[in-house]
């Protein structure tokens, strides 16, 4: 074969008609993404992005929306012992699963019920 997979060019997560704020709320001020602003053609989509680092969360407005309980974007983070901290700071509740060798590991919900891994390897 010719090709290479380069990279991910961004993660899409799907969330309800009139969510932005939320969205903003959530991805902004919680989690530390930083928005970005979508191409004026995409504007009337709805929706909004982020970034950190060299990598997009962009979130999309679905109808009927229905939020993935099993499919799921993966972050590694550093310090995810603050992260936790912050989190309950927050109120946004987080499950701590203990199943994979070599990593502390947690799982969270955005405000729209899609399913987020957050790792730090050990």
């Amino acid at each position: 074969m010719s090709f290479v997979f380069k990279s991910i060019a961004h993660i899409q997560l799907a969330a309800p008609k009139g969510s932005e704020d939320e969205a903003k709320r959530f991805f902004g001020d919680i989690l530390g993404f930083r928005e970005i602003e979508k191409p004026e053609l995409l504007r009337k989509r709805g929706g909004v992005w982020f970034e950190f680092a060299n990598y997009q969360i962009h979130i999309g407005i679905e109808e009927p929306f229905t939020p993935a309980k099993k499919a799921h974007p993966a972050f590694e983070i550093e310090n995810i012992e603050d992260l936790k901290s912050h989190l309950s700071k927050n109120d946004i509740k987080f499950i701590i699963d203990e199943d994979l060798p070599g990593a502390n590991r947690i799982y969270i919900n955005d405000p729209f019920g899609n399913r987020i891994e957050i790792l730090e390897w050990l």
